[in-house]
């Protein structure tokens, strides 16, 4: 005979059921963990498995594999934009460095730009001295070389200057750190030209200021510096130099516009070449006392100098745009080539004429035809 059990007895459990909650998905927890501390494209993996076994298992950890996947997720795509700028980092020094390009031969060790400095000589591949970001390749000024660095420096201010004003500016530097550093200018081959680095807006914003100003040589091969300045050139030559190439760098600045359009800038400019042309005439007055022989040929020098003084003063004041171009031609016909090539030869300079400088000859009805120079 049987009993039946009391009341509060449990029933027994259904077949095959066991007591507690079922068991947590391992994968759910890895893909957290993994996503959020090691390899976040594996807890991706990890994440989409636990949940795929939590469906058919019915295991527990939904929550924590949702988790895991999002964090994963989250996790590479910070992983991949961290990869995408140490990628950039890494070209961006090589560059710097003047990593080679495979198939490049640049003779010259690899240097960053900002280890130039005035007298450095490099090379770039191809020659090309037009890349605002150029691989560099310093060398010997005694061997074939493309540049030769005239000036480097940082350049100051927080604020980017703009795009015109900075190559504005960076043009008259250049030209300026070039007079210092090869003061004769007509000893200067002909396949010589400046050139600048400047930095970009981009740059500027990264903090580059670095201006280096070159005299490039890269069409023809040029061995040997170039440099003729103030430590190398006795103190009459450096005096000399520095009239006359303070008058070629004024003629330069002489403004874009049309002359009706801008008589006032015109009549400012014809100012200023008579404020340099009065500094070398001052000059030429007292250059006989080294040298002797340059008294002859200062002479003739000054009183063409002072001619044209007259008629960049009368272009100063010029009522009109016609006014001042006549006066602008008189200006530049009184000061020809030959007298300052013989007082060039007096003080042991170069006396080549520069192919910038050559006068042309005279036009159809015989009379000088004169041609503007430029810096």
């Amino acid at each position: 005979m049987s009993t039946q059990p009391p009341y509060q007895w449990p029933a027994p459990p259904p077949q095959g059921y066991a007591y507690g909650p079922p068991p947590l998905n391992g994968f759910a927890l890895a893909s957290l963990l993994v996503g959020l501390l090691c390899f976040p494209p594996l807890g991706i993996v990890f994440g989409i498995v636990a949940l795929v076994q939590i469906g058919k298992k019915g295991e527990r950890g939904k929550v924590l594999a949702v988790l895991g996947l999002v964090v994963s997720v989250l996790m590479s795509g910070v992983l991949v934009l961290g990869a995408e700028r140490a990628a950039d980092t890494f070209f961006a020094r090589a560059r710097a460095m003047g990593a080679a390009e495979p198939y490049e031969d640049v003779e010259g060790r690899p240097a960053d730009l900002g280890e130039l400095a005035v007298g450095s000589c490099f090379n770039v591949p191809g020659g090309d001295l037009l890349d605002e970001n150029p691989f560099v390749y310093r060398i010997a000024c005694s061997r074939v070389h493309d540049a030769e660095v005239t000036l480097a420096r940082e350049l100051g201010g927080t604020r980017f200057p703009g795009e015109e004003e900075l190559k504005e500016s960076s043009a008259e530097d250049c030209w300026r750190a070039q007079d210092a550093y090869a003061m004769d200018t007509w000893a200067l081959p002909p396949y010589a030209e400046m050139f600048y680095f400047a930095p970009s807006r981009e740059r500027w914003e990264g903090g580059d200021r670095l201006l280096v100003c070159v005299i490039g040589t890269a069409e023809q091969e040029q061995r040997g510096s170039l440099r003729k300045d103030a430590g190398v050139l006795a103190p009459d030559q450096v005096a000399f130099l520095r009239a006359m190439n303070a008058a070629d760098l004024a003629l330069g600045h002489a403004p874009d516009a049309e002359v009706d359009e801008a008589l006032e800038e015109y009549r400012a400019w014809a100012r200023e070449m008579d404020g340099v042309l009065a500094a070398e005439s001052r000059m030429l007055d007292g250059a006989t006392a080294a040298r002797p022989q340059v008294a002859g040929p200062a002479g003739v020098q000054r009183e063409r100098v002072e001619a044209a003084r007259q008629e960049w003063r009368r272009a100063a004041e010029a009522k009109t745009g016609d006014g001042f171009t006549k006066a602008w031609d008189r200006a530049l016909a009184e000061l020809p080539v030959a007298p300052e090539k013989a007082l060039r030869g007096a003080y042991g300079l170069s006396t080549t004429v520069p192919e910038w400088l050559e006068e042309p000859q005279g036009d159809a009805s015989g009379g000088p035809s004169v041609e503007r120079a430029s810096a």
